[in-house]
């Protein structure tokens, strides 16, 4: 609640005792005191004791017909107003309320301060630093591998004999093994097609982004059942055909493989 100013209560009383004008005033002297003399009024003056004595908890408050005392400023205009029954701040709402809802905001919106991890690695340093360190370990088995593995050039190649069994390189093993089973048509053509063409549609058929082994399932599955079936044909190419390309059990007849 707002009260009137103690400067403004002490001009009034000295208004009040001032004594009566004189029989024969100064008119000049009246004119121009009156306009500087901002005298409150005197319900004003009222309504500031009556809200001074419910503040204080008394009973014979003079209330504004709406229930609200009023205030004056220097010039005694009324500047605010508030109900006389209690300590209600100026500017409460209805039934004194202070509080207003603004609007409904998400809890994650506020809550949700860190960022969402990006599923993408940088190239450099990351990727190239692993791709150095495979490249290293691979030289080095490599060289290791050739200081304990004994592999001469052979002799010149007789073009009147040819060897028995004539083996293609171990990478093409697997096909000349489908030569064995199936017609050179499909054993050549069909099936290494239908192969290659798998593999370039998996990017299209399994379009997940993520890069993790446990979200990509159908292309995992896909991928492992060619190299076992690729694999598994090149290891009876090189381990199991004999004389004549003929299937035999390398710990009864020996093995027909040159590193």
């Amino acid at each position: 609640m707002t009260e009137i100013p103690e400067h403004l209560l002490k001009r009034a009383k000295a208004a009040r005792d001032k004594p009566a004008e004189s029989s024969a005033p100064e008119p000049a002297a009246a004119e121009s005191d009156a306009p500087s003399d901002s005298r409150i009024p005197e319900h004003l003056l009222k309504r500031s004791k009556a809200a001074k004595s419910s503040k204080s908890g008394g009973d014979d408050a003079e209330t504004a017909p709406g229930g609200a005392v009023a205030v004056a400023d220097k010039v005694g205009a009324v500047v605010a107003a508030a109900p006389s029954g209690g300590d209600v701040p100026i500017g409460a709402g209805p039934g004194g309320h202070t509080q207003r809802l603004l609007t409904v905001v998400k809890s994650g919106t506020i809550q949700d301060v860190k960022s969402t991890p990006v599923d993408k690695v940088h190239t450099w340093p990351h990727l190239l630093a692993a791709e150095f360190v495979a490249a290293l370990a691979c030289t080095a088995f490599t060289f290791i591998f050739s200081v304990f593995v004994h592999a001469p050039l052979l002799q010149l190649a007789n073009t009147n004999q040819t060897p028995n069994p004539s083996k293609a390189p171990w990478y093409f093993l697997g096909l000349q093994e489908l030569l064995t089973v199936f017609h050179p048509m499909v054993a050549g053509v069909t099936l290494p097609g239908v192969g290659i063409i798998l593999l370039i549609l998996t990017p299209f058929v399994d379009r997940n982004p993520s890069n993790k082994p446990e979200d990509r399932k159908f292309a995992t599955s896909l991928m492992t059942i060619h190299m076992m079936f690729w694999s598994v044909l090149v290891l009876i190419g090189s381990f199991f055909r004999g004389p004549g390309f003929n299937f035999v059990l390398p710990w009864v007849e020996g093995l027909f493989f040159e590193l």
